[in-house]
């Protein structure tokens, strides 16, 4: 073998482990992004069902009799 030909095929090589590596790299990104995902998927989920209850509340507070009272007593008041 020549020494261009020896070049060549370590060349070729080191462009193979590195396509390979750099397969094996995207994949821990992937896993990564995932794992993100699913903490802020859980986040928004515990933001949704705090904001379901928050509104579960103010809409009891808002038609109530007695707070539809007392707000027609301050209209009059004005």
């Amino acid at each position: 073998m020549s020494g261009t030909t020896v070049a060549v095929v370590a060349i070729i090589c080191w462009a193979l482990v590195s396509i390979f590596r750099g397969g094996q790299t995207s994949g821990k990104k992937e896993k990564l992004f995932k794992q993100r995902m699913d903490d802020e998927s859980i986040k928004i989920e515990e933001q949704l069902a705090n904001m379901s209850e928050r509104i579960a509340v103010l809409e009891k507070i808002v038609t109530d009799e007695k707070y539809s009272l007392n707000k027609e007593f301050e209209n009059l008041k004005k």
